[in-house]
């Protein structure tokens, strides 16, 4: 198929013999020429009337943390993050501690541990409750045993509960019963990782104390004291009261005072904490009143021709009176193509929606299926989508005299029976001449703030107001002026170059800059050089190995998954006797996509994967071992 020339020689590996001969044909002609439709997690068209089909999945628990991801179609590698949870047997959550704190309040913070227990119970079904637990051991073991967790913080997902009072119940039931764990809020998922100011406590106190004092934390009864064991050096005690400060002293308060019947000649002196009262009450009053203050959340159907996505979302924000960020969706759709996928905005009522309806329409968008919607959309949140193609100047390969209509059934049937790689599309590389997404993640994942900033606002040879704001930035750095060449509709640009006006064009305030963006649009540059590197990836193991499974690919045990995210466990590396015995077709290959805690392939492939990233400079992070390095400070701490 032939859409771009440009893209088809920058991106030659992008393609693999197979043992059919196909014929040439041209796509995207014109927007009307692929037309994308998602489907929604129930199978359903979104293009078609719908009732209330987001807001209303049920939990689906990802049992597993996050480490290792795999989306295949038949022939197909791709890979996401998840990561497994270990089984550990003999492990305690220390439930039978006792409190250091004052006695009422101790039995104002531990008790009901049958209560919690029961919590999780009815909110978790068996199997995720189950591996809750073994995750939560799996943590403790790793510190007993004073084995670093490698890479980045492992997580458990305990998948998505929509309910809001449900969500806090089972946050606070999961602290109490594992002080040692934190829980995360994710766009309606619970998400459960390691609690590293509880191992940081725990230099300093016993474990019992700190158990205790997490405990006391996340009860936050009003009016309640904390009290550590009773301490003769001065030296420790400062440094229990500089932690407690340093990490929450926005929200408690420490005072040392002598304990009751202490020698004078060598005194000990108790730690007490207590809850700041102001910052307290007003914590309260402000949980209550938020209750009463419910965001609205109203979802639709976005319908859009030849608009890149980020620019519809803009044009919308702008007419609605909000954000970017405000918007949330499934996934990302093509720009030159008529597209159809499910959105939710925040702070907008539908009739407030559909005032607009007119006024879109001339940028080649409208939008239906408006309804009222209890949460947002999460990335990765549908079963796929539906594509009605056209192709264009059909015509045989060089020297093929067959007859056209035979090869091009040929082609349907080969695809069938054997598969396609899933290559990542054009669209995620953007369509630019001079500078592609990818080349942005890059410079992101190299740390270079200030040239990833001029890569994004490179012009193209084209004499448009757009381009020539761009060209004006990098002749100048005049951010001030630049914005006022930008049209509104360039929300992006707009929100960058405000930064940049703000902060300056310097490394720190480039780094400001990209947080201007919301982090949908924020990461989208990294994921670009990720799917850049699986493309060819792909290609290289294909030219290498051709469609035999050989010894060190990594295959997917699990033949008829049908979600890209399963447990880590379920990769499995091939050994020399299975490709003797041709154990595994080739549509078992997974390839990894660069992330956390990645398995590798063990042989040319892994050695392929090590040489690129080094040849692009990423020579810290290419370790065959995977790990945290590999998408660097940035995404691990400015992206997220």
């Amino acid at each position: 198929m032939e859409e771009d020339t440009d893209f088809r020689i920058r991106f030659s590996s992008l393609c693999f013999i197979t043992d059919h001969v196909g014929f040439h044909g041209t796509i995207k002609s014109s927007p009307s020429d692929f037309v994308v439709t998602e489907i929604d997690e129930q199978g359903q068209l979104v293009n078609k009337a719908t009732n209330e089909l987001i807001g209303k999945v049920l939990p689906e628990p990802n049992n597993f943390a996050k480490k290792t991801k795999v989306d295949f179609q038949s022939l197909s590698f791709k890979e996401e993050s998840n990561q497994e949870v270990s089984t550990v047997t003999g492990c305690s959550d220390n439930q039978n501690h006792q409190s250091g704190s004052e006695k009422e309040d101790n039995d104002g913070t531990s008790k009901g541990k049958e209560e919690q227990v029961d919590v999780l119970g009815n909110l978790l079904d068996e199997k995720t409750n189950e591996l809750l637990n073994h995750f939560a051991c799996d943590i403790k073991e790793k510190w007993n045993s004073k084995t670093e967790l490698i890479g980045s913080s492992p997580e458990f997902s305990l998948g998505r509960i929509l309910d809001k009072n449900q969500r806090a119940i089972l946050h606070s039931a999961v602290r109490q019963k594992f002080p040692f764990l934190i829980t995360v809020g994710k766009n309606s998922e619970i998400v459960v990782k390691p609690n590293l100011e509880y191992k940081e406590l725990c230099h300093l106190v016993s474990e019992e104390e700190a158990f205790d004092f997490f405990k006391y934390l996340d009860a936050k009864k009003e009016n309640s004291k904390f009290t550590f064991k009773p301490d003769t050096n001065k030296d420790h005690r400062k440094a229990v009261h500089h932690f407690v400060n340093k990490k929450f002293g926005n929200l408690v308060e420490t005072k040392s005072f002598p304990e009751l019947n202490y020698d004078a000649g060598n005194p000990n002196v108790v730690i007490t904490v207590r809850f700041r009262e102001k910052t307290h009450k007003h914590r309260k009053r402000s949980l209550f009143e938020c209750r009463d203050q419910k965001v609205i959340y109203t979802a639709f159907t976005l319908r859009k021709e030849n608009l890149e996505m980020f620019e519809a979302l803009g044009f919308l924000a702008i007419k609605l009176g909000v954000i970017p960020s405000d918007f949330s969706y499934a996934g990302l759709k093509d720009k030159k193509a008529i597209t159809y996928q499910a959105m939710v905005v925040r702070k907008v009522t539908p009739e407030r929606l559909k005032n607009i309806e007119k006024e879109i329409e001339k940028k080649r968008m409208n939008v239906f299926n408006i309804r009222s919607v209890d949460d947002s959309l999460r990335l990765g949140q549908l079963k796929g989508n539906h594509f009605d193609i056209i192709i264009r100047n059909l015509r045989n390969q060089i020297n093929d005299s067959a007859n056209l209509r035979e090869r091009i059934l040929e082609a349907i049937e080969n695809v069938k029976n054997k598969g396609f790689v899933n290559y990542y599309g054009p669209q995620r590389f953007g369509m630019g001449r001079k500078v592609h997404t990818d080349q942005i993640g890059l410079a992101l994942l190299k740390s270079e703030m200030v040239e990833a900033v001029k890569l994004f606002l490179t012009p193209e040879d084209l004499d448009d107001p757009v381009n020539k704001a761009k060209k004006y930035f990098l002749q100048t750095e005049d951010a001030k002026g630049t914005l006022s060449m930008m049209p509104e509709f360039k929300v992006r640009e707009r929100a960058l170059l405000e930064s940049l006006h703000r902060f300056g064009m310097t490394e720190e305030g480039c780094i400001q800059a990209w947080f201007s963006f919301p982090h949908s649009m924020r990461i989208f540059y990294v994921h670009a050089y990720s799917s850049k590197i699986w493309n060819e990836a792909v290609s290289y193991r294909l030219a290498t190995y051709g469609s035999r499974v050989v010894e060190g690919d990594l295959v997917c045990l699990d033949e008829d998954v049908d979600d890209e995210h399963f447990p880590n466990s379920r990769v499995h590396l091939v050994t020399e006797e299975e490709e003797s015995a041709n154990t595994y077709a080739i549509h078992r290959v997974v390839l990894p996509v660069l992330g956390y805690n990645i398995q590798y392939p063990r042989n040319k492939v892994g050695q392929w994967y090590q040489e690129v990233l080094s040849k692009d400079g990423l020579q810290t992070y290419g370790s065959l071992s995977g790990g945290k390095e590999l998408l660097c400070s940035f995404i691990a701490s400015a992206i997220h």
